[in-house]
């Protein structure tokens, strides 16, 4: 288990029943890094991972 996976598993325990829009998500990882601005790039990777999920070429 990595390190990071506690936050992962206490986002499933707190909110995994909520349903949320794509939208939504968006603007909390614009939030994110508002506050956080030194994990930009990594938000901009997960974001761009997540917007390209179905494209076969990536």
């Amino acid at each position: 288990m990595y390190f990071t996976d506690r936050g992962i598993e206490e986002l499933q325990q707190r909110r995994g029943d909520e349903e949320v829009t794509v939208a939504w998500l968006a603007e909390r990882l614009i939030e994110f890094v508002d506050v956080h601005p030194e994990f930009e790039v990594p938000v901009e990777r997960f974001a761009t991972w997540l917007a390209r999920l179905d494209d076969p070429e990536d």
